[in-house]
């Protein structure tokens, strides 16, 4: 479905980012994966590079581009993975770093990002974007102010960019799903029922759904996923 797309997926090496790297992979994309960390933790493949960029630097980012470009000639899809979490505390509480935080993660690194590859995109006159988003981006939650608050702008940021890039052949989505199944949110959450959770699996296969040309025709999109609790 993906054969020979050059894909962008940053925060390739997290709980989330690995499954989806080995799925466009697995379906034959040439995956640049990037986190902040020189070491990546996905296995060596001969269609996977990886870079150690820090996303909230446009310097850095630019000559990311710049790479990939030089490499191979284009960016067929970025698939925007990377963000945190910070709750807890109600809007009153809220101190000046935890929002900061937030919004320095979840919202900064993505415009930045952007802002980089959809010139290279515009001149192609195609692309794809998929950023994940978070349910509660959709239906706020209490004490969870900032990072709501931060993925909804992220949310704001993507169907922006599908509306003004329409005319480039250019798609903009968003994925927004409840708790994952990660090994990071099993160690935080003990006691819950993780076979509720969304599995990144499932996550990975409709990323390479909305990026192959069976998607064509999603654009603009907020898919909730809302895992079986």
């Amino acid at each position: 479905m993906v054969d020979g797309k050059v894909v962008i997926i940053t925060g390739a090496s997290g709980g989330l980012g690995a499954v989806v790297t080995k799925a466009f992979l697995d379906g034959g994309a040439k995956v640049i994966g990037v986190d902040r960390s020189a070491h990546s933790k996905n296995p060596s493949h001969p269609s996977l590079s990886h870079f150690a960029v820090a996303l909230d630097s446009a310097e850095a980012v630019g000559k990311l581009v710049a790479d990939v470009i030089e490499m191979y000639g284009r960016i067929d899809a970025v698939l925007h993975l990377v963000g945190g979490f910070a709750g807890g505390e109600r809007i009153e509480e809220t101190s000046d770093e935890t929002w900061e935080k937030m919004i320095g993660v979840n919202l900064r690194p993505a415009w930045v990002l952007m802002r980089a590859v959809l010139p290279v995109m515009r001149e192609a006159r195609r692309g794809t974007v998929v950023a994940i988003g978070t349910s509660a981006a959709l239906s706020p939650v209490a004490t969870l102010g900032a990072y709501g608050a931060s993925k909804a702008a992220l949310v704001s940021l993507v169907r922006t960019i599908a509306e003004e890039n329409r005319e480039f052949g250019i798609r903009a989505n968003v994925v927004s799903p409840n708790t994952m199944d990660t090994q990071i949110n099993r160690a935080a959450m003990p006691d819950a029922d993780p076979s509720k959770w969304v599995q990144p699996a499932n996550v990975a296969s409709l990323l390479v759904w909305l990026v192959s040309d069976a998607g064509a025709e999603v654009n603009g999109a907020v898919i909730p996923l809302p895992g079986r609790g």
